[in-house]
């Protein structure tokens, strides 16, 4: 099983890889899109880790 920061660099590498070819992306766009995407996982691993939390009687 691979590690979490390889399938990190692969995600991200596949993001930026095809992000050049669409020319009509701006630069802020693609920034927009990444931390959209960055903060989607964070907002899901949250609420999956007080959804664990909270079946466990921790909270």
């Amino acid at each position: 099983m691979t590690s979490v920061s390889t399938q990190w660099g692969i995600v991200l590498h596949s993001l930026l890889s095809v992000l050049p070819v669409v020319e009509a992306v701006e630069a802020g766009n693609a920034i927009a899109l990444l931390l959209g995407v960055v903060l989607s996982i964070t907002g899901i691993c949250a609420c999956l880790g007080a959804y664990a939390h909270k079946r466990n009687g921790q909270i």
